[in-house]
C-alpha cells in the first residue's frame, strides 16, 4: 500500500493554472472557478429564491445533465425525459492527456476541474491510491494515431475564439475588446459563470486540434458542438488555448511512490467503480444501482456528509435542494405529460441553445457575450441586433422545412446569413432531430394559412413574381439578395433557397404581415390594401420555385448575366435561337477555346462560324419580340448555301458535349460534324455511313 500523505500540502487541491505568468492573466483559462457541478442552464434560470414549484424542474435538468440515471434507473414513465447522456469517449483517451493530468483528473475532478459534472469515487480511503494508479495506467494505453494538424496562430486563434460563438458558452478574455466598444470603455464581464475549459491547456496540442475540428467524435453528447471549423482554425484556436501552457505535474503521484498496478487491474477497477455507466470503452454495461424512485435524499450524493464510495459532486445548495425536490417528485407521481411547447423547452435547456436563441421571451446571449457577436458586412450594421445575434426561434416550427431542419442542425449549408460571424453549431443528429417534431407541433396554428404552390393556376407566372421584386415593382432587391448578388442595400437574407428552406404557408403569413409573424423585423408591411395581395405572393413562389432557369429581378441584373460562355462552363454549349446569319431556326454551338458556329435547321446546313465571344441571350428571353441576336466574336464567316431539299431529323451530342447534326438529302441519310482544332474546325461529313473530312478555316 502506498503511504499516506497530506495531499493539500502536495498541492493537489490547489487552484489550477498557476502556470500562466502575470502578462497572461487575461486568458481565458483564467477564469473565475466555479466551486459546484456546473450546469449552465440550471445557474442561468434558477436562484434561491425561486419558489418550489419553479425549481423543480431545475431539478429534473440537474438529473438528467449530471447523469443520475447513467446509474440509478428512473421509473419507466420518467426514462426518456431522465435520459443520460452518454460521456466522454474515452477510446483515446491516452493520445490526448498524460499520466499526471488522468491522475490528478480521476483523483479529484473539482480540482483540477472545477465546474466539472464528473464526479469524485475516491476519498483517500485504504487503497485509492492504487485504484487510480491502475486506472491511469490502464487509460494511458488508449490511444490512436492522429491526423497531423497545421501549426497554428495565436493571433488568429484568440480572434476566432471570441467571434465564431465560443463566448456563448466560455469566458472571454479581458484584453479581447468587442468590435464595437470604445478604446477608453472598460468592457462588462459576463454575469453568467461560463463553461469551464480547464482541460483544454492539458491537451495534447495535435489532440486539441483534433478535439476542436471534430468535437463530436470525443464528445457524442454534443453538450461541445461542432462549430465548422477548418483544420487550420481549429488549430489556430488550440494555439491560443495553449498560449503560456506549462504541463501539469501531480505532486502528490510522485510523492506517493505508488508501484505499478498492471493494466489488468485498471480495467477490472474501470468496470467495478462503474465508469462504464458514462464512457465508452468497450467494456460491459454499467452496475445496477439503486433506482430514483427508492433513492433515499438524507444519504449518499445529496448528504451534507457524504460516505465514503458514493460520488462527489461537490453540489451547491440550489442544486441539492433541486434534486431533492425532483426525486420526490418522481417518487410520487407519473411523469407529467409534456406540451411539445416544453419538450422542445428541455431540449434547449439541455442543450444550452439558449445561450445564443431566444424563444418566447426566453434566453438569448447576455449583454456582455452578445457584444462580441459581430458581422462581417459594414452594412449590416444597420440591421442592429437582427444583423448580429442568432434569431429569434419563435414560430420557427411553422417557419423551416424539414430538410432545412437537418442542415442546420446536423448538416451541412443550412447558413443563410454569410454577414454575421457567428456559426450554427452542430449537436448531432442524436441530440437534435426530435427537436423538429417538437417545433413543429409546438408552432402549428389552429387554422393553417392557404397557399396556393400548384403552379397550375393562371396569376401562377414566374415573370410575374420576378416584377415584383424588381426595382419597379415591390423592390424586394433593396434588401434581398438572390444566388451571387447582394442586395441594393442592407445584405439581410438572400432569396435564393426560399422554396427549399420555408414552408409555403409561412412565407406567406410573414409577407401579409410581417412584424407580428417575425417580431423586431425591419421588413416593411408590402402586401397591406394589396387587392391581389394573395395572388401576387403566390406569383413570387413560382418564380422562387424556378430560380435556377429564371433571369434575375431588374436591380439585380445586368448584360452580362445573358452572355453564354464556353469557357467559363467548360463545356459546348448549345443555344437555339434567332441568330443573325443563321436564320430563324439556327443553333448556335460554342466551344470551349474561342471558336463557334452556327447550324440553320431551316436548310440544314452550317450557316456561320466566327472566334472569340458566343452569344448574348439577352434579347431572347427578355425582348418579346426576339430580334436577331449578333454573334459577339469577330471574323464571322458566312459558309456556302447550298441546293436542293434538305430534310432536319435533329441532333445527337457525343460523351464530349459535341453535336452532330442529321438530315436527309435526295434519300440519303447525312451526320454532319464540326470539331474545332489549332486552325479552324474539321468537318466530318457521313453519307449513308460513309466518313469524309475537310478542313474549314479562315
Amino acid at each position: 500500500m502506498a503511504q499516506k500523505l497530506n495531499l493539500m500540502k502536495l498541492g493537489l487541491f490547489a487552484a489550477p493554472f498557476t502556470f500562466f505568468c502575470g502578462q497572461l492573466q487575461a486568458h481565458p483559462l483564467q477564469a473565475e472557478p466555479i466551486n459546484h457541478a456546473f450546469v449552465y442552464t440550471f445557474d442561468q434560470f434558477n436562484i434561491p429564491e425561486d419558489p418550489d414549484e419553479a425549481l423543480v424542474n431545475g431539478g429534473l435538468l440537474l438529473l438528467a445533465e449530471l447523469n443520475c440515471t447513467a446509474c440509478h434507473a428512473a421509473p419507466k414513465s420518467w426514462e426518456e425525459r431522465l435520459k443520460a447522456k452518454p460521456g466522454p469517449d474515452l477510446s483515446a483517451v491516452g493520445s490526448r492527456l498524460d499520466a499526471d493530468t488522468l491522475w490528478l483528473m480521476i483523483r479529484s475532478p473539482q480540482s483540477r476541474k472545477k465546474g466539472t459534472q464528473m464526479p469524485g469515487l475516491f476519498t483517500a480511503e485504504e487503497g485509492d491510491e492504487e485504484k487510480v494508479e491502475a486506472l491511469v495506467e490502464y487509460l494511458s494505453t488508449l490511444k490512436q494515431d492522429l491526423p497531423k494538424v497545421p501549426e497554428g496562430d495565436v493571433e488568429r486563434g484568440k480572434e476566432l475564439y471570441h467571434k465564431v460563438g465560443c463566448v456563448a458558452c466560455h469566458e472571454p478574455a479581458k484584453d479581447a475588446r468587442p468590435p464595437k466598444a470604445p478604446a477608453d470603455a472598460e468592457v462588462e464581464k459576463p454575469g453568467n459563470a461560463s463553461v469551464p475549459i480547464a482541460l483544454a491547456d492539458a491537451y495534447d496540442f495535435t489532440a486539441l486540434s483534433y478535439f476542436l475540428k471534430d468535437p463530436l467524435s470525443m464528445r457524442p453528447a454534443g453538450r461541445m458542438p461542432d462549430m465548422h471549423l477548418s483544420a487550420l482554425e481549429a488549430s489556430d484556436i488550440a494555439a491560443y488555448l495553449h498560449v503560456g501552457r506549462v504541463p501539469e505535474k501531480a505532486a502528490a503521484r510522485a510523492a506517493l511512490k505508488i508501484p505499478k498496478q498492471g493494466v489488468e487491474k485498471g480495467k477490472e477497477v474501470f468496470e467495478k467503480m462503474n465508469c462504464v455507466a458514462c464512457h465508452q470503452s468497450g467494456q460491459t454495461n454499467p452496475t445496477p444501482q439503486t433506482s430514483l424512485a427508492k433513492l433515499n435524499t438524507v444519504k449518499g450524493c445529496l448528504s451534507d456528509k457524504q460516505p465514503s464510495g458514493t460520488p462527489r459532486f461537490d453540489l451547491n445548495d440550489l442544486e441539492k435542494r433541486a434534486l431533492k425536490l425532483a426525486l420526490a417528485m418522481i417518487q410520487k407521481e407519473d411523469v407529467p405529460k409534456l406540451t411539445a411547447q416544453e419538450r422542445v423547452d428541455w431540449q434547449m435547456s439541455r442543450l444550452n441553445c439558449y445561450a445564443c436563441h431566444d424563444r418566447d421571451g426566453k434566453g438569448g446571449p447576455e449583454d456582455p457575450r452578445a457584444q462580441y457577436f459581430a458581422v462581417n458586412d459594414s452594412t449590416a450594421e444597420s440591421l442592429g441586433q437582427l444583423g448580429n445575434l442568432p434569431p429569434m426561434l419563435d414560430r420557427v416550427g411553422r417557419k423551416l422545412t424539414h430538410g432545412w431542419f437537418e442542415k442546420l442542425l446536423w448538416g451541412e449549408g443550412g447558413s443563410v446569413r454569410p454577414y454575421m460571424d457567428t456559426r450554427m453549431p452542430n449537436f448531432g443528429q442524436a441530440q437534435t432531430e426530435m427537436l423538429i417534431s417538437a417545433f413543429n407541433e409546438a408552432d402549428k396554428l389552429d387554422k393553417p394559412i392557404e397557399i396556393d404552390v400548384s403552379g397550375l393556376a393562371k396569376h401562377h407566372r414566374a415573370e410575374a413574381g420576378r416584377q415584383l421584386l424588381g426595382a419597379k415593382g415591390l423592390a424586394c432587391v433593396a434588401c434581398h439578395g438572390l444566388k451571387d448578388r447582394k442586395s441594393l442595400g442592407p445584405p439581410v437574407i438572400r432569396l435564393t433557397h426560399t422554396v427549399e428552406r420555408l414552408q409555403p404557408a409561412y412565407f406567406k403569413e410573414l409577407l401579409l404581415n410581417p412584424q407580428v409573424t417575425q417580431p423586431g423585423t425591419v421588413m416593411p408591411p408590402m402586401f397591406v390594401g394589396r387587392k391581389k395581395a394573395d395572388q401576387e405572393i403566390e406569383s413570387i413562389w413560382t418564380y422562387l420555385r424556378e430560380i435556377d432557369g429564371q433571369p434575375l429581378p431588374e436591380g439585380l441584373m445586368s448584360s452580362e448575366d445573358f452572355e453564354l460562355k464556353p469557357d467559363k462552363e467548360k463545356r459546348v454549349i448549345l443555344f437555339r435561337s434567332f441568330i443573325e446569319g443563321a436564320g430563324s431556326h439556327a443553333i448556335g454551338v460554342g466551344f470551349p477555346g474561342g471558336l463557334n458556329a452556327a447550324f440553320d435547321a431551316k436548310q440544314s446546313r452550317w450557316a456561320i462560324i466566327w472566334k472569340g465571344r458566343f452569344l448574348d441571350a439577352m434579347s431572347n428571353w427578355q425582348d418579346r419580340a426576339m430580334p436577331p441576336i449578333k454573334p459577339l466574336g469577330t471574323d464571322v464567316k458566312e459558309l456556302p448555301a447550298v441546293t436542293g431539299e434538305r430534310v432536319f431529323g435533329g441532333y445527337k451530342i457525343g460523351k464530349d458535349g459535341v453535336p452532330t447534326f442529321l438530315y436527309r438529302e435526295e434519300g440519303k441519310q447525312i451526320e454532319d460534324t464540326l470539331r474545332p482544332t489549332k486552325n479552324g474546325f474539321e468537318r466530318i461529313v457521313k453519307i449513308n455511313g460513309k466518313e469524309t473530312k475537310e478542313v474549314v478555316s479562315w
